[in-house]
């Protein structure tokens, strides 16, 4: 079978945003239609449209892909075929729109808003919102189960690490606890909460394709433990600097809440100088790939640089 390749590397400097944003609609474009198919209801099920019409709303309204951007930038680094990617590109989606399904509730965050409409349990009901994170989840992991990657009973333990007590949720239950009041706790919780299924996603991408050397683990790893928190402290810092229409969700939440953010704990400026040296270091881990990981340095440099 003839391995599909879809990366375009830009000849020079002039020329890489033009670059990034084809791999960009070329890669999105392939995790929606993946998206819409795992969200399609079974032709031999009536049951529950209404569950499936919420799962969808939740997920195919909207948002960066840019987990599945990631799984698919280290996939190509790693020589794997990008037909393989599409499964876990999927389900790293699947797991985030569960995530900000839950988030978004009253017994969490409290958030009306989300990808700029009215969030799930507000347009279908906080008991169906619930049942609806509770199936995106699920399906997730039945996606992965049903792969073409080398080892999916491997990809599936890696996601459920990155989304249970050790990870997502277990970040979440430290940010209710409101215990993170020192940069130590905070950068703990985030590297579960956020950072945890961002570094997922890196690794479901390069377990695609053939195992990979220390080496290659070692720079992904960092890489990735890099970006997920700068993407954290990029969101702290649009939520003092960004607008509720930009940002599609409710925006000065963290302050109005007197939650712990990097803005909180450091000053804005102080902020923003931490994310560009994570996005710094996580640019620094690629360098052992030379100029093929160009998409991933992309991918870090829209982490900071994103308006929403």
């Amino acid at each position: 079978m003839t391995t599909q390749r879809v990366t375009i590397e830009p000849s020079d400097a002039a020329s890489s945003a033009a670059a990034m944003i084809t791999w960009q609609a070329t890669h999105r474009a392939r995790v929606e239609t993946a998206l819409a198919r795992f969200l399609t209801a079974p032709s031999s099920s009536a049951e529950a449209p209404r569950l499936w019409e919420a799962m969808r709303y939740a997920t195919l309204s909207g948002g960066k892909r840019w987990r599945a951007l990631l799984v698919y930038a280290t996939a190509e680094l790693c020589g794997a075929d990008v037909a393989v990617a599409d499964a876990p590109a999927a389900a790293v989606e699947l797991l985030h729109a569960y995530s900000l399904v839950h988030d978004d509730l009253p017994c969490m965050d409290d958030d009306a808003v989300r990808r700029g409409q009215p969030a799930c349990h507000i347009a279908f009901g906080e008991a169906m919102a619930l049942l609806a994170g509770d199936a995106l989840q699920a399906q997730a992991f039945e996606v992965l189960a049903q792969s073409r990657m080398p080892d999916p009973a491997a990809a599936c333990a890696l996601l459920a690490k990155a989304a249970g007590a050790s990870g997502m949720v277990g970040g979440q239950a430290r940010d209710l606890s409101g215990e993170a009041t020192t940069m130590e706790a905070l950068e703990a919780m985030h590297r579960k909460k956020t950072g945890a299924l961002i570094e997922a996603a890196v690794m479901l991408g390069a377990a695609c394709g053939a195992s990979v050397g220390h080496a290659t683990q070692t720079a992904l790893t960092r890489y990735a433990a890099a970006i997920g928190l700068a993407f954290q402290v990029a969101d702290d810092v649009l939520d003092v600097e960004g607008s509720t229409p930009d940002l599609g969700k409710t925006a000065g939440k963290d302050a109005a809440q007197n939650k712990a953010t990097y803005v909180a704990l450091l000053g804005l400026p102080s902020a923003k100088e931490k994310m560009r040296a994570l996005c710094e270091e996580a640019q620094q881990a690629l360098e052992l790939f030379g100029t093929a990981a160009w998409p991933l340095k992309a991918l870090a440099a829209q982490a900071v640089a994103r308006s929403y």
